[in-house]
């Protein structure tokens, strides 16, 4: 059956209309048909399983039928600090973070940083990457969405309440396992495409930030939060 995330209340036994984002993409797009059944889930927990009662020019209404308290959240809560990037680069790593069971995802200027969001019109950027975030959920059977959180700068990030396991993807000389005694309620900071500079890196070690390296190649900044979270699911698993 089709997903679908809907920003309303839902309780098995009601009748819901459907919003329209809902509407549009089940009975517009894949052309839904009356007594056709989806998974709707509103990010409170679990996922319900609804049927399409009633189809309208402009609307569509649900049974609420079906409660199942499914959850698939990962083993751990993750805090990521992504400093943004442009192009599909940002778009994907919102993506596969979301799949990977990323909680948070905090967007981050930096020294590097290729972008910049300052201005009204920049709601539609951040609208778009909350929908990506939507949109794997919806795939991936999460049924909980990560929020994507306006940008900050890495020093307002660094400087504010963060869970006591801490780790920027960096070169890490002393070669230890980072990992080993982590508590699952972590925070990951990952650079721009050109990387952290030194005092940044220096900066976040000062705020309890151990150096996490992750092999010996130069991971993309899309790629990394890719690798680092399958890492935590594999190690918290």
């Amino acid at each position: 059956m089709n997903r679908f995330y809907i920003e309303t209340e839902l309780n098995t036994g009601n009748t819901v209309e459907l919003t329209e984002s809902v509407f549009h993409h089940w009975v517009r797009v894949l052309r839904a048909k009356e007594q056709e059944q989806a998974i709707f889930f509103n990010g409170k927990g679990g996922e319900y399983i609804v049927t399409l009662t009633q189809i309208n020019k402009k609307n569509a209404l649900v049974s609420v039928d079906q409660f199942d308290p499914a959850d698939r959240t990962a083993p751990f809560n993750v805090v990521l600090g992504q400093v943004m990037s442009k192009g599909d680069r940002m778009d994907y790593a919102i993506q596969k973070a979301t799949e990977l069971g990323v909680t948070t995802i905090q967007l981050l200027t930096s020294e590097r940083c290729e972008m910049r969001l300052k201005y009204d019109r920049d709601q539609k950027k951040l609208d778009h990457w909350q929908s990506v975030a939507i949109a794997a959920c919806e795939q991936c059977g999460m049924n909980r969405v990560p929020q994507v959180l306006p940008p900050i700068s890495l020093t307002e990030w660094l400087n504010s309440e963060l869970p006591s396991s801490r780790f920027v993807l960096a070169p890490n000389k002393d070669q230890t396992n980072v990992l080993l005694n982590s508590l699952p309620d972590i925070a990951l900071l990952i650079g721009p495409e050109g990387g952290l500079s030194e005092a940044e890196i220096n900066t976040a070690n000062q705020h309890q930030f151990k150096n996490w390296c992750i092999g010996d190649r130069v991971l993309r900044t899309e790629t990394a939060p890719v690798v680092a979270l399958s890492i935590l699911n594999y190690h918290f698993a």
